[in-house]
C-alpha cells in the first residue's frame, strides 16, 4: 500500500504543478481548457491528500484510509466505465485511466480481504 500511496502523492503533486502535462499524458491534448486544468488540480489535491493521509497515519488509521481509498477508486473506475460505454470521451484516454483506477481498486480489495498491506 505504501507504493500505491506514493503513486497517489506523485500523481497529485504532478496534477497540481503541471495540469497541462496530465492532459497530454491522458491523451486529451486536443481538449485542453482552463476548466479541465482546474478539475485536474481538484482531483490532484484529492490524490495528494489520500496518499499523504495514508503514509502519515498509524496502523489503525491506515486501515481507515485504505477503505476510503478503495471507495474513491471504485467510484472513479465506475465513472470511467460509464464514459467508456457512452463513448463521449476518447476511448484510449478513458481506458488508460480506468485501467489505473481499476488496478488501484483491485489491489485495495485484496488488501481489505487479506487485512494487510500488499506492498
Amino acid at each position: 500500500m505504501e507504493a500505491m500511496a506514493g503513486g497517489r502523492v506523485a500523481w497529485g503533486a504532478l496534477a497540481l504543478a503541471a495540469p497541462g502535462l496530465n492532459v497530454k499524458l491522458a491523451g486529451l491534448g486536443d481538449r485542453d481548457t482552463p476548466e479541465l486544468r482546474y478539475m485536474i488540480r481538484v482531483f490532484g489535491s484529492r490524490a495528494l491528500a489520500l496518499g499523504l493521509g495514508y503514509l502519515l497515519s498509524d496502523p489503525a488509521a491506515r486501515r481507515r484510509w485504505r477503505r476510503l481509498c478503495l471507495v474513491v477508486d471504485v467510484c472513479d473506475t465506475a465513472a470511467g466505465a460509464v464514459h467508456l460505454v457512452r463513448g463521449d470521451v476518447p476511448r484510449g484516454s478513458v481506458a488508460g485511466l480506468v485501467a489505473i483506477t481499476g488496478g488501484y481498486a483491485a489491489l485495495g480489495v485484496l488488501a481489505q480481504r487479506n487485512g494487510a498491506d500488499p506492498a
